[in-house]
């Protein structure tokens, strides 16, 4: 049951004078000027995000994790409303939730039959990625958007494309890729240029490798030292493929080597960390460079 009314809606259906008497007594409450709620409790977070809503420029509509949540994405709640005001728009004084602007909210980006007003999936998953504070963030609510099926890979790359220029814009983009299987294993290139700056030795890659349930392939491994690399992938964040790279690489340390694992993203983003981590592994086994 419809809960939020902006004044002039309440007034249109009860007349002026009976709802300033339900707010005067307490039966209604006024949160903001020109809003009001028809009971007197505590606001529900569906109820704060209409006030927010309400409070903005007619044609604003719930973007980000606040459009998210009404669309099932799960593990994200929103810790304060966002609103996506139309470009121009005056931000309502006092707010207590984030505002951002946008001259794209069009029936492209915000479904014009859903309630409460919102952006589309794709879209919100983007303006999530880009408003949030850090890029691991971003990755994660991307990734996790397309895993619970919420968008598919088509729909986010035309998001993308029309929302132009945004910050993240290419982390969003490879993370969609990621997501959509695009980018399965380590790139070659990305590794060796760590490799080589740290002035390690170059492995032996895609070792083959005998294991009870059959073989398998390491990705770069040192046989002198009994050392290899894996890196996994985004599809290792689905859990049955988790789970089976979990068991294979216990297999590895069983199998007498010492085993180091990264993600594809820390290959590519944390590069410093990763070189700390093969540098200080090649020196506890006693390796020096020459």
């Amino acid at each position: 049951m419809k809960t939020v009314f902006r004044t002039a809606e309440l007034v249109a259906i009860h007349g002026r004078g009976a709802v300033r008497h339900a707010v005067a007594v307490g039966k209604f409450q006024s949160p903001r000027r020109g809003i009001v709620v028809t009971h007197s409790g505590p606001l529900s977070v569906d109820e704060i995000e209409l006030v927010a809503l309400h409070a903005c420029a007619r044609g604003s509509a719930l973007g980000g994790l606040s459009a998210l949540r009404h669309d099932n994405l799960d593990g994200f709640p929103p810790e304060q409303p966002f609103v996506v005001l139309p470009e121009g728009a005056d931000r309502p004084s006092g707010t207590t939730f984030v505002t951002h602007w946008s001259v794209d909210l069009g029936a492209d980006d915000v479904h014009p039959l859903r309630e409460p007003r919102r952006t589309r999936p794709a879209r919100s998953l983007i303006d999530a990625a880009s408003w949030c504070a850090n890029d691991r963030f971003a990755r994660t609510i991307v990734i996790a958007g397309m895993q619970q099926g919420l968008v598919d890979e088509r729909l986010m790359h035309q998001a993308l494309d029309r929302r132009g220029t945004c910050r993240r814009r290419a982390l969003i983009r490879e993370s969609i890729l990621d997501a959509a299987g695009g980018i399965h294993s380590l790139p070659e290139r990305d590794f060796d240029e760590i490799r080589i700056a740290a002035d390690l030795p170059a492995p032996t890659r895609q070792r083959r490798v005998k294991g009870p349930d059959g073989h398998y392939y390491l990705d770069a491994s040192w046989d002198d030292l009994r050392l290899a690399v894996e890196v996994h992938g985004i599809q290792h964040q689905r859990i049955a493929q988790w789970d089976k790279d979990l068991l294979r690489g216990n297999e590895v340390v069983i199998d007498g080597r010492r085993l180091l694992l990264f993600t594809s993203h820390a290959i590519r983003h944390d590069r410093e960390i990763v070189t700390s981590q093969l540098q200080r592994m090649f020196w506890s086994l006693g390796w020096r460079a020459a």
